[in-house]
């Protein structure tokens, strides 16, 4: 099994382009990887896990179609948490298949139906209104990152009603194509519920040049999520090593999350980023004082 590349794509959201992947692993080690069937290249160029076959096999057996995030790989959206049995849509009356599939139950209409899969504009109100929300902020950013229009995800939130519909509105409300992966997406989702704090991605530091995962330019607060994979050569290690110092010096906070933190211990994240606010407020509280007193 090609382990790096495997693992590299499961980080990256199960699905990511070329040029993402060859920043993180060799060439031959990616060609290799397709070669022996552990990664699978579709007709837009992009590359995933594989799954996607057997994931169709089990919905054909249980007479149904593949939905939820097997339906957003099928698209081309990252996603937090790449499932590991397939999430198969059925009718009320079908048999639920047992332990094979996840099942969701629905009606659905023939627009709502792309072949094997839920169709984009309904698997997107699905993740949307049925996965926590960090997982569906993660699926809603990597579609408008993949080039579905906001315009989809306000009137999915203006139809939306019942169960679930409060989310839907917010991560539509909320979501961005300016989010670089589930990572960040994530980070973004634990963020949202930390007092006094607007984080944006992607935020050129004015004075500096440099572009910064999330910030918050009002408390001049930066959060960078970092991976192992970014910093594997040395020469990214110093490169962003200079970076962060010359944020620091610049009056910057700046808050290094790492992957596993984000993904796996988000109230860890989350106490991280409050003590960074009052940090960041007593900071600029004392460089007022220090301005009027000159």
């Amino acid at each position: 099994m090609s382990v790096p590349v495997v693992e590299h794509l499961e980080r990256l959201g199960g699905v990511a382009r070329r040029g993402m992947l060859l920043d993180l692993v060799e060439r031959s080690d990616l060609e290799r990887a397709v070669r022996v069937g552990d990664v699978v290249r579709d007709a837009r160029g992009r590359y995933a896990l594989t799954g996607a076959d057997a994931a169709v096999r089990t919905a054909a057996s249980l007479d149904g179609v593949v939905g939820m995030t097997d339906a957003a790989l099928h698209h081309g959206w990252a996603v937090k948490v790449v499932p590991r049995v397939p999430h198969v849509v059925l009718s009320r009356g079908r048999e639920s298949g047992g332990r094979q599939a996840v099942v969701h139950r629905a009606e659905l209409q023939p627009e709502e139906i792309d072949g094997h899969w839920t169709s984009e504009e309904r698997t997107l109100a699905d993740c949307l209104r049925r996965l926590p929300f960090d997982e569906a902020l993660c699926v809603a950013d990597s579609a408008r990152r993949e080039g579905v229009g906001q315009a989809v995800l306000e009137r999915l939130a203006e139809r939306a009603r019942g169960p679930g519909s409060r989310q839907v509105k917010r991560v539509a409300a909320l979501c961005t194509p300016l989010a670089a992966n589930p990572f960040e997406s994530v980070a973004r989702a634990i963020a949202f519920d930390v007092p006094g704090l607007d984080l944006r991605p992607q935020v050129v530091l004015e004075g500096l040049g440099h572009r910064a995962d999330l910030v918050d330019e009002h408390l001049r607060l930066v959060v960078e999520c970092d991976s192992f994979a970014w910093h594997g050569r040395r020469y990214a290690l110093e490169r962003d090593a200079r970076r962060y110092n010359e944020m620091v010096v610049g009056g910057w906070v700046v808050l290094r999350l790492v992957h596993l933190d984000v993904m796996l211990h988000p109230q860890v994240v989350r106490s991280t980023l409050i003590g960074a606010v009052a940090h960041a407020e007593l900071m600029n509280k004392g460089l007022a004082a220090l301005r009027r007193a000159a």
